[in-house]
């Protein structure tokens, strides 16, 4: 199975390299790589411990090197060549990344690794389980902005179901997640507060439907404060990674065991899901 993600990986590395100038978006290298654009965004920080536009920027100024030292190409005509739109542009990513500037660069006539950030030791695995889960029909309404904001949106829930008498219907909370925090600005996040309710129960504005199919769904049960989820989910990308398993192209969620008005902030347990193929 971890070689399903070695040929994803290299898959988005070899069009990288053939296509400096190209479209290099993420949504593009999702495409290349057969994955929707947030399973693929994670996964590739967790196997590659940077960030797809990292890696674009730093192969397209790993080429400029190269060209400055082994040749004497404009640097205005390398920068187009590794796809920046001006000298100027590419002077800056250059000189932050190799800590000289192209000219200098070329000057020093030798070639050398870029400043890259010391990397860290390798995290312990998470007991991350894998389960079927059944399929979840929600009553859920939109959130639009950070991640940790999306509070507000289960304040609105639980007050509509309350008027609408409908919290006797109810038996678990749910958030689904459609973008990843490291590549979309924070005011863009999309998500849903849900609530189950049986398919019975007809919703209305500013209720909205949302469907969790269900099936083999991986499984990291977080315990403690809310504060804490987004390095467990950290964790949950790393485990899928190394244990080659497959994401579906399906939102992750959050289950919520309990609430802050039952238990303790250290007793909160929250699972964090990812369906998988």
């Amino acid at each position: 199975m971890i070689r399903h993600h070695e040929t994803r990986l290299n898959r988005v590395l070899d069009y990288i390299h053939d296509n400096p100038t190209g479209d290099l978006s993420l949504d593009r290298l999702a495409e290349v790589a057969a994955l929707s654009r947030f399973h693929f965004h994670r996964l590739w920080r967790a196997m590659t411990r940077e960030t797809a536009a990292q890696t674009v920027r730093r192969m397209r100024l790993h080429r400029a090197a190269v060209a400055l030292v082994s040749g004497k190409t404009p640097v205005a005509r390398i920068a187009t060549e590794v796809g920046y739109p001006d000298a100027d542009s590419f002077s800056r990513a250059f000189a932050e990344l190799y800590g000289l500037p192209p000219t200098a660069y070329r000057r020093r006539g030798q070639h050398r690794p870029p400043v890259l950030p010391t990397p860290t030791g390798d995290a312990p695995m998470p007991d991350v389980l894998i389960r079927t889960e059944p399929r979840r029909r929600l009553a859920a309404i939109a959130h639009t902005g950070p991640y940790q904001e999306i509070g507000r949106a289960f304040e609105k829930l639980h007050a509509t179901l309350a008027a609408r008498g409908l919290l006797s219907h109810a038996t678990e909370m749910v958030a689904a997640y459609y973008d990843d925090p490291a590549s979309v600005p924070p005011e863009r996040l999309r998500a849903h507060a849900g609530i189950t309710l049986p398919d019975t129960v007809a919703l209305a504005a500013p209720l909205e439907e949302v469907v969790i199919d269900g099936g083999r769904t991986a499984i990291l049960t977080h315990r403690g404060p809310y504060a804490g989820l987004p390095a467990s989910w950290e964790a949950v990308f790393a485990w899928l990674a190394a244990s080659g398993e497959i994401p579906a192209d399906q939102p992750a969620y959050e289950l919520y065991r309990n609430t802050p008005m039952e238990v303790r902030q250290d007793d909160l347990l929250t699972d964090l899901c990812v369906p998988l193929k």
